[in-house]
Order: C-alpha cells, then sequence, then structure tokens
C-alpha cells in the first residue's frame, strides 16, 4: 500500500514547495546517473541531455503532483511515470527495480532538503523527521515497496553513505553528465553551467573527480560566498514569489489533466536510441 501524501503545511511541504529546490536539480540527476544501472538506462533511453527543459518538466510534474496533488492526482501522475518505465530495461538494469526506485526517490528527497537549508534553514529534528517519513511517498508512487524506505532518518543515512561509497561514474555517465552540463542550445549553456557549479560544490570529492568537475580552492570560496549570499537574501523574497514555480506547475498539471494530456508526447516522435538499445525500446520522459 502507498503512502498517505502529507498533510498540508506539513514540514515536507515546506521545504518542496520553494523554488530554491531547482537549484540543486543538477546535484540530483548527477547523483542518479552514478548508480551504475541508472547511469546506463538513462544513457541508453532517456533523452534529457539534450533536452533538460522536458527532463525538468517531467520530474517536477511528479514531485509537485504527487507530494501536492489530491490523491486522485497524484495516483493518476504515479500511473503514468510506472507505465512509462516499464520498457526501461536493457542488461544489468530495469527502471521498475525498487533498489533504483529507491535511489531516484533517496537522491530527490536529499537535494530538495539541503537546498531548504542552504536557502532557508531553520527546521527543528521533529520537523525533519516528519518532513522525511512523509517523502516516502516520492519512492512509493514510482512503484517501489513501502518496506524499501528507510524506516527513519537515522536509517536513511546510514543508507545514503553506503550508497556513496558504493556509487561508480561509467563512460555511459560521464556522456550523460557532459552532454547535460554542456548543452547545444545557447540560451541552456547559463543555467546549466550554475547547476554544474551548484552540483560540483554539493557533491563528494570522489564523485566530482569522477564526472570530471573541476575544483579548488578558488571555486569553494566562490562557492562559499555564494551560499552565504543565498542564505541571506533568499528568505527575504515575497513567500508568494518563491513558492510560483510549484503555483504554476500545480495550474499546468490540472489544465493537462482536464485535456488529457499529461506526459504527452508530441505527434510523430520517435525515440533515438543509443548503441544496443536502438530499435528495442523506448525513452522514459
Amino acid at each position: 500500500m502507498e503512502k498517505a501524501p502529507p498533510p498540508e503545511d506539513s514540514p515536507l511541504h515546506r521545504i518542496a514547495r520553494e523554488a530554491a529546490a531547482l537549484g540543486g536539480a543538477g546535484y540530483a540527476i548527477l547523483l542518479q546517473i552514478a548508480h551504475p544501472a541508472v547511469g546506463q538506462g538513462v544513457h541508453d533511453h532517456s533523452d534529457f541531455a539534450s533536452r533538460p527543459l522536458n527532463r525538468l518538466r517531467g520530474t517536477l510534474t511528479f514531485v509537485y503532483g504527487v507530494v501536492f496533488g489530491t490523491p486522485a492526482e497524484a495516483e493518476r501522475i504515479s500511473a503514468i511515470v510506472r507505465a512509462m518505465h516499464t520498457k526501461v530495461t536493457g542488461p544489468g538494469y530495469h527502471a521498475l527495480d525498487p533498489e533504483l526506485q529507491l535511489w531516484v526517490a533517496a537522491t530527490l528527497c536529499r537535494s530538495s532538503e539541503v537546498m531548504y537549508e542552504l536557502a532557508v534553514g531553520g527546521l527543528t529534528d521533529a520537523e525533519k523527521d516528519e518532513a522525511y517519513e512523509h517523502s516516502a511517498v516520492l519512492a512509493t508512487a514510482l512503484g517501489c515497496p513501502p518496506e524499501y524506505w528507510p524506516p527513519s532518518r537515522a536509517d536513511f543515512d546510514r543508507y545514503w553513505a553506503r550508497m556513496l561509497d558504493t556509487l561508480r561514474v561509467t563512460p555511459a555517465a560521464r556522456t550523460v553528465a557532459h552532454e547535460l552540463l554542456h548543452p547545444a542550445s545557447p540560451l541552456l549553456r547559463p543555467a546549466m553551467r550554475l547547476q554544474g557549479f551548484v552540483a560540483a560544490g554539493l557533491l563528494p570529492p570522489r564523485l566530482r573527480e569522477e564526472l570530471g568537475l573541476a575544483w579548488d580552492a578558488r571555486r569553494q570560496r566562490r562557492f562559499d560566498r555564494t551560499c552565504a549570499v543565498v542564505r541571506a537574501v533568499y528568505p527575504r523574497l515575497p513567500l508568494r514569489l518563491r513558492t510560483s514555480v510549484r503555483d504554476g506547475f500545480l495550474w499546468d498539471i490540472r489544465r493537462r489533466i482536464a485535456r488529457n494530456r499529461l506526459y504527452h508526447r508530441p505527434r510523430g516522435w520517435q525515440p533515438v536510441l543509443r548503441g544496443a538499445a536502438a530499435g528495442t525500446r523506448q525513452r522514459s520522459a
């Protein structure tokens, strides 16, 4: 049975509503693809490196819909995402593997928590525990059995530490990371450069090095100054502005549900797969 959606004004709502969470998108994605099976699956089936805005829209539709939507909206989004993932399979991986679903959900949970602490802060330990408990909905909505979600925040921290020790950046993951952080469109390059900078500052040094992300003392000082400015300015912004991305996505989700165009593929769309996956499997949205 899936976890119930979090109640209104829960600590998870307060974390997930903040636009600052978007600053951790690159961090979450790079952690995801550092899992060899996830990295290979993304390499073979996903076009998000060449269409990052589409991928971001899909991910935010999932997160906002599951966390803030009605039970019916959350279930519809969850069912569509699970159905799209049924064909994402290849040698050594399947998108419906609970261990992979757990890791993807864990990166979403941790990245939003990290960005909230960086930009806003102020949650008590009890509130962090409550937010963590409700974050299980991110895993169960992907299809992960509830018992896979670590029962407490301390258990999650131990799981996280174990995973960081076992992650390994493969050539497939490096290809995806390079395409993501160096988009063909000049319009996307400043945003992706910023995402890469934030991700590099947050990633463990070993993974940062394996991904080929340059880092040194000068970049660390710049990162520290950036974090200090964000922490000083962001909480003073109007709450309505800070939650405008969430509000806009909820409006868009409900509009697309009404038109039966949730996760819609454009007419004539055809997957362009790489390597052994070509011609045999579809990309995920």
